[in-house]
């Protein structure tokens, strides 16, 4: 497995729409392995493959925190919602390609998802609590949507002003 670069924001390719993936090939199952690893290495709960430059319906999560129980690694190729509580929840979102950055997001509390797993068969699941918020965190990244988007303008520029600022910090080394 390889640890992949993830993208910081504002990259254009953060907010470009995902294709769909056809079908697996194991390419793309090497992708989803480094995705997972990448995910862990740095730390997260969750990964979308638009966030290592490859612009494909594929996520990776894992909201097991350490001590809590096995891993329990995710893997969704073209996953969608298909069903959404009314209900709603409040969780502080942070996102890997916009590090150090934190805010509060609404989203439904309970969501229901299909997908292909790795071996091309599909899956459905309900998600709620911290799953739910994830999955559907990396799920708008693969339709260009980021946490961010979710904010006041304001506090969207500051962040994405932020970020530039670290980008060019890390540029200089």
């Amino acid at each position: 497995m390889t640890l992949r670069s993830i993208l910081i924001h504002p990259d254009p390719r953060l907010k470009k729409v995902c294709d769909p993936v056809p079908d697996l090939s194991d390419e793309l199952r090497t992708l989803a392995d480094d995705m997972l690893q990448t995910m862990y290495d740095a730390p997260g709960i969750g990964l979308a493959a638009p966030q290592v430059g490859v612009t494909r319906r594929l996520i990776v999560l894992d909201c097991v925190r350490d001590g809590e129980g096995e891993p329990r690694p995710l893997v969704m190729f073209n996953p969608e919602v298909i069903a959404e509580s009314e209900e709603s929840s409040v969780y502080e979102e942070g996102c890997l390609s916009i590090p150090e950055q934190y805010a509060e997001v609404e989203r439904p509390a309970e969501v229901t998802v299909r997908w292909m797993d790795r071996n091309g068969m599909e899956q459905q699941e309900d998600f709620d609590g911290l799953w739910a918020t994830c999955v559907q965190h990396e799920i708008d990244h693969l339709d260009g949507v980021l946490f961010i988007d979710y904010l006041k303008p304001l506090r969207r520029q500051m962040i994405t002003r932020k970020m530039q600022k670290l980008k060019r910090e890390m540029a200089r080394g």
